[in-house]
């Protein structure tokens, strides 16, 4: 009976023990946190998808917090008025930044028209993974095009904001404006570099090369009759010296753009897309 006594009062009397030492070693390496920190982040969207360049919004907030200069630090998903309400909170001038979405690049659909043609002539079925980075490292895809969309839906996949799905009439993926926040994840999920983030423009209005094949004019056109074949008219008639052209391929600044359209209209293969405009006839439109 005593040996039990004696070793219930060791264990307490060492458990006291350890938890004083417990005490002073935390009080000696105790952090302290800036209590701002979480009223930061409760201004943040909470979405925790690193558009930002930080692990998540607590990491986001957590600079927001120390840096003196935040005007390299920006929250693509809360955009403008995310920004403005932590920089007033902190007294610190918040960067304004234009709105952006994701475009998607590639207009050559596989769909068969009427005439029993397609923009894209599909000459193999793959049948593996449906993935679009295990068909980019097995073979060059299902149709003559080893640029355009592999159509399989990665950029679908890594969506956390439902803005992104596959369009069952083209098989290529299309972006919704009003849910895309301009995160980045789909651009970084294409294996084939089709998706990039633009400027949003002026009620959603936006005019770009929807074709990111480099191949000489012939050859590409071949394999897509909605390809850029690197012609330069478009480059010609823009009066704002806003489309090059490099390997084969237009380009459009989408900061110099004054989205004139004369380009869309002298395109002769219409791989010149303009999106947000009253429709007009002949006039090709984003998918």
């Amino acid at each position: 009976m005593n040996i039990l006594l004696y070793t219930i009062l060791t264990l307490c009397t060492l458990g006291a023990l350890l938890a004083v030492v417990l005490y002073f070693v935390a009080q000696r390496f105790r952090v302290d946190e800036d209590p701002r920190i979480d009223e930061v982040e409760t201004r943040l969207p909470g979405a925790n998808c690193g558009a930002c360049g930080f692990p998540g919004c607590r990491a986001m907030a957590e600079a927001l917090v120390a840096r003196d200069d935040i005007s390299t630090l920006y929250c693509p998903v809360g955009g403008a008025a995310a920004m403005s309400s932590v920089g007033d909170f902190l007294g610190k001038s918040a960067p304004e930044r234009e709105p952006e979405v994701a475009v998607v690049r590639c207009a050559g659909s596989c769909t068969e028209r009427p005439d029993g043609t397609a923009v894209r002539q599909r000459l193999n079925r793959f049948d593996g993974a449906r993935s679009c980075a295990v068909v980019a490292e097995t073979y060059s895809g299902e149709t003559g095009c080893t640029w355009g969309c592999l159509g399989q839906g990665d950029c679908v996949d890594v969506c956390a904001f439902d803005a992104i799905r596959m369009n069952p009439q083209t098989g290529l993926p299309q972006v919704d404006d009003e849910r895309c926040t301009a995160c980045g994840k789909c651009v970084g999920a294409c294996p084939k570099l089709i998706i990039e983030l633009r400027r949003k423009g002026p009620k959603s209005r936006r005019v770009f090369v929807s074709c990111v094949n480099r191949e000489k004019g012939a050859v590409a056109r071949k394999a897509c009759e909605v390809a850029c074949i690197g012609c330069g008219k478009c480059v010609k008639v823009c009066a704002f010296e806003a489309i090059t052209v490099e390997s084969n391929l237009a380009y459009i600044d989408p900061t110099k753009c004054r989205l004139c359209r004369k380009c869309v209209a002298e395109c002769p293969t219409g791989a010149i897309i303009e999106t947000g405009f009253p429709p007009k006839v002949g006039t090709p439109t984003a998918i």
